[in-house]
């Protein structure tokens, strides 16, 4: 059994959005994403198949729903997304990494 830590191997540059698979089966699948003043481009929105639970352990961030709902995030928030629920990142701030925990389920 090795030892991983979530706030290790941080890049210092992140000219692109971040996204590393940490565990996976057929049932569930955990993901690490860094972002730093990435965004979702405009009118393109997450349709995943997968239930979707997202914990934001740094930085800020703005989620954006198709029904124009916006949600703002700080660090601990976490928000349940369920399949097929459109939804993109709006905004992340460009001067902080921010690390996200995402659960597919």
């Amino acid at each position: 059994m090795s030892k991983n830590n979530l706030f290790a191997n941080l890049p210092t540059n992140l000219a692109e959005e971040i996204f590393e698979d940490i565990f996976s089966n057929s049932n569930v699948r955990i993901e690490r994403i860094l972002s730093q003043g990435h965004c979702s481009p405009e009118n393109d929105w997450y349709d995943q198949d997968e239930n979707e639970w997202v914990l934001l352990l740094q930085g800020d961030a703005v989620l954006e729903y198709e029904d124009g709902t916006c949600v703002t995030m700080t660090v601990g928030d976490y928000q349940n997304i369920p399949a097929h629920v459109k939804h993109r990142v709006k905004w992340t701030h460009p001067d902080k990494v921010s690390i996200w925990l995402a659960i597919f389920y």
